[in-house]
């Protein structure tokens, strides 16, 4: 009952294990002339029982032959093996065909014959390395193995011939380095059960340069992500083959058999579609090859069972403050970090255009802030899986002793959209982008102006946030300026907003209008905050729970640490279907404590 129960749970099995010890046949005689290759008459080999039942010593029985380079034998499991003899394990029943294949300068000749098993080795049902790549026989899918592209090392490539390499002392790939190819996505499936194993691609894969022409690719294309030798191939799969464990000088191969390539991650013309285990436990698959197309190469892998979610670094982020005035100190602490991870490096935005840097996660990260006012600190944590950044903000109650405000009286450009940003105008629920001036005559001759269109959003604004810790200050200056094109009788609207009350700051607003007098001709719009409120086409709050002042140009509480976004909409009391533009240019205004200028494009 025990065997039929495993030979129906096996099937036909068509790939076994070979266990290699082999010698290369090197020629004779180098410096012959020609030396065609043996007849098969010529030719023999012996396969002769093993150590138990399961293995066979395959050997050449033609010694009289001369002129030989090379003897490769096909065990009929799908491992080749180059040498004049061999050990093969074969662990199923099954009729199995050796081929030898005999080369010379001149040429090859192959004889076969078939070996038959009749014995079960029933050790490989539990055997840690079966289990570990399968699943067992308890896992009737099998297992899926995936690239862990979130570990260093997943893609690797060294020197052939150094002893004890395993293909990563030329190159490491660092945590999604090939990402964006068809590397990633990759997917295979080992199977106890007939010792299948199938591949999936999502149609895309991944090989070196010399492997882009392969008959079994298609439609090769140079991914652009990549240097010339990284190559992404249209490759339709899922593709279907066998798999087989060996053991030779002891060390641990797996080999995949199929009619089309199977490859793990990328393909590199594995020799003999051979790769060494260097590692395999229930999670992860380390392996390497030799290419047969580069022969002094050897590659490395890293896989990972696909089902596994792999524990990541944990760690608290925390802002004190420091022995200085307006001093602030970011540190990381209470970090986890599993096996084989680290914490390779901390960024810290200070909120106020100032970063810092650490690649030691211990060390704490200090700045001085030099102005009052809310800061958004955003630390951005690097880890040998991901980056995880979090922020929070940094209130500083007063300036810095050596802090020397800098007022100016007198206005400030703010964006031309040709020379001059000291922010970007975006668009909310509107487009709003860089255009061509309609009309470059007096008053504004410059090239490159705003453009603005709404359908159907009565609320969709430009708008200018200012950095963060910084404000419009209002004391020497409450006027804003924009040259305006557009429909007569259209109304332009201008609003100061503090963005700090997050979904509330709608409610900071204070507004005022202005109405275009003339069709598609340049006009400057005033907007003047002097008494904002009291004074006609000014709104002032309904709903705000801080002080309420209308003059704001003239309340310490608003003018000049309290605003930091304009907006500007068109047609904003109009409820309806159509489509509202306009074009606007040299948007100006109050200065800005702390930015003593605008950038120049």
């Amino acid at each position: 009952m025990k065997n039929k129960i495993y030979f129906k749970l096996i099937g036909v099995f068509a790939l076994l294990v070979a266990l290699i010890s082999c010698e290369p046949y090197m020629d004779e005689n180098p410096d012959s002339s020609i030396n065609l290759p043996p007849d098969a008459s010529e030719m023999a080999f012996t396969v002769t029982p093993g150590d138990d039942d399961f293995h066979y010593t395959i050997a050449l029985t033609s010694p009289t032959l001369s002129g030989i380079s090379k003897v490769k034998f096909n065990l009929g499991n799908g491992s080749t093996v180059v040498g004049k003899s061999t050990s093969a394990y074969y662990p199923l029943p099954g009729d199995y065909t050796i081929t030898m294949t005999i080369t010379t300068n001149g040429g090859s000749s192959s004889i076969s014959q078939v070996q038959t098993t009749t014995e079960t080795d029933y050790s490989i049902f539990t055997d840690e390395k079966y289990v570990a790549l399968t699943g067992g026989v308890d896992d009737a899918d099998g297992k899926t193995w995936v690239v862990d592209s979130e570990s260093a090392g997943h893609f690797g490539v060294g020197d052939a011939y150094l002893a004890g390499g395993v293909g990563l002392d030329w190159w490491s790939a660092n945590p999604g380095d090939k990402e964006g190819t068809g590397a990633y996505d990759d997917e295979l499936t080992f199977n106890l059960n007939g010792f299948a194993v199938s591949y999936e691609n999502f149609g895309v894969s991944y090989v070196k340069g010399y492997m882009k022409d392969d008959p079994n690719l298609a439609s090769v294309y140079l991914n652009p992500r990549q240097n010339k030798d990284d190559w992404d191939v249209d490759y339709e799969t899922p593709t279907n083959g066998t798999w087989l464990i060996t053991e030779r000088d002891g060390k641990t191969y797996l080999t995949i058999s199929s009619q089309k390539p199977i490859i793990p991650g990328l393909d590199v013309g594995a020799l003999n579609n051979e790769y060494e285990i260097i590692s395999i436990s229930e999670n992860y698959l380390e392996l390497s090859c030799f290419s047969a197309y580069e022969d002094w190469t050897k590659w490395h892998f890293l896989l990972r069972n696909k089902d596994y979610e792999k524990p990541k670094v944990t760690f608290d982020v925390a802002l004190d403050a420091g022995t200085g005035v307006n001093e602030y100190l970011v540190s990381v602490g209470n970090a986890v970090i599993p096996d084989g991870q680290s914490i390779d490096k901390v960024v810290v935005d200070f909120g106020d255009g100032t970063t810092a840097e650490t690649d030691i996660y211990t060390e704490a990260l200090s700045h001085v802030y030099m102005r009052k006012g809310t800061y958004a600190v955003k630390v951005t944590v690097t880890t040998s899986v991901e980056s995880t950044e979090s922020s929070f903000s940094a209130v500083i109650d007063e300036n810095h002793p050596d802090y020397v405000e800098f007022l100016l009286a007198e206005m400030v450009m703010y964006n031309d959209f040709s020379e001059v940003q000291l922010a970007a105008v975006n668009g909310q629920d509107c487009f709003v982008a860089t255009a061509d001036n309609p009309d470059r005559t007096y008053p504004n001759k410059s090239s490159k102006v705003g453009f603005y269109s709404k359908t159907n959003q009565q609320w969709a604004n430009a708008n200018m946030q200012l950095p963060a810790g910084y404000r419009f200050d209002l004391r020497q200056v409450s006027t804003f300026k924009l040259m305006v094109y557009g429909k007569a009788g259209d109304v332009v609207l201008l609003k100061l907003e503090n963005t700090d009350k997050g979904g509330d700051a709608w409610m900071t607003g204070t507004e005022l209008r202005y109405t275009i007098q003339n069709d598609n001709m340049w006009e400057v719009a005033e907007f003047n905050f002097e008494g904002a409120g009291v004074q006609p086409g000014a709104e002032s709050w309904k709903w705000w729970p801080e002080p309420v002042s209308y003059d704001v140009a003239n309340d310490d509480f608003y003018n000049h640490d309290f605003y930091n976004i304009i907006r500007i909409m068109l047609n904003p009391d109009i409820r309806n279907d159509e489509t509202h533009e306009f074009y606007f240019d040299e948007l100006a205004g109050p200065h800005v404590e702390g930015i003593k200028s605008a950038s120049i494009n």
